[in-house]
């Protein structure tokens, strides 16, 4: 019996974008299978928090589909759980009830959205901190907080864009090693923009690398490195980073027509 090709959990074919006389977006295709973690990589302004947009429904393709699960997703937008740069947590909320958030906007009532979180305070170093404000947590916690919020709202798939940007070095890198951490511990099925190679080599199964606007794929690079420090220090992943930087040097000096 002849195997049915694998449905992405998320494909997006063909996709374009323009605003006005401005071309933001041409012809993008990409797709992220269930369980893996793929990053869009590019330099500023080339277009990928765009398809972020167009994903989250606040900007309306020109041309082009989104399909989740092989189904057109029609104005649907539950999804997805959306995680900006910024964590966007409420300064008037305790930590309990900022992680709450999306689950309470989705109408869930606060004892049970509660209820949903508590067992993940633990596993995000959160436990403890209920009762205390955005300004009494660190930055990590802070940013630990925004993504707890994310998925808590159990979507399909997470979007993350340029997540710990803001972030000093330190606290930047010990996040994205909590990130594959739990990302490998739960199976969440994630799509990251970053325009920092080594995070996207570091956290990624595969890598999309987006010329400068108007954005097309200019590259897929497939990551096949153990998960480890060791091998993402070592002299494997340093080449992989040097050629996405390569490609994206070269495509800031070939600028399309």
């Amino acid at each position: 019996m002849t195997a049915l090709p694998r449905v992405p959990r998320l494909a997006v074919r063909d996709l374009g974008v323009s605003f006005g006389s401005l071309e933001a977006i041409r012809d993008v295709s990409l797709h992220v299978d269930d369980g893996e973690f793929v990053s869009i990589l590019g330099p500023s302004g080339s277009g990928k928090s765009t398809t972020f947009s167009v994903l989250t429904g606040a900007v309306a393709p020109s041309r082009g589909e989104v399909l989740v699960d092989g189904a057109p997703l029609a104005g649907r937008r539950d999804h997805f759980a959306y995680m900006p740069q910024r964590d966007g947590l409420l300064p008037w909320r305790r930590l309990i009830d900022n992680v709450t958030l999306g689950l309470e906007t989705r109408g869930v009532k606060r004892a049970e959205a509660r209820a949903r979180v508590a067992p993940l305070l633990e596993p995000f170093g959160l436990a403890g901190f209920e009762r205390s404000y955005p300004a009494q947590l660190s930055g990590g916690m802070r940013q630990r907080a925004a993504l707890l919020r994310t998925i808590a709202q159990e979507r399909s798939v997470l979007l993350l864009d340029e997540p710990f940007g803001a972030l000093d070095a330190l606290t930047r890198a010990q996040m994205q090693r909590f990130l594959a951490e739990q990302r490998d511990r739960f199976g969440w099925t994630v799509l990251l923009v970053t325009h920092d190679v080594r995070e996207a080599v570091g956290l990624s199964d595969r890598v999309y690398v987006f010329s400068p606007r108007p954005a097309t794929v200019v590259r897929e690079v497939t990551i096949d490195l153990p998960r480890t420090p060791g091998a993402l220090a070592g002299p494997a992943a340093a080449a992989i980073e040097a050629d996405l930087l390569e490609t994206l040097l070269e495509t800031r000096m070939c600028p399309k027509a």
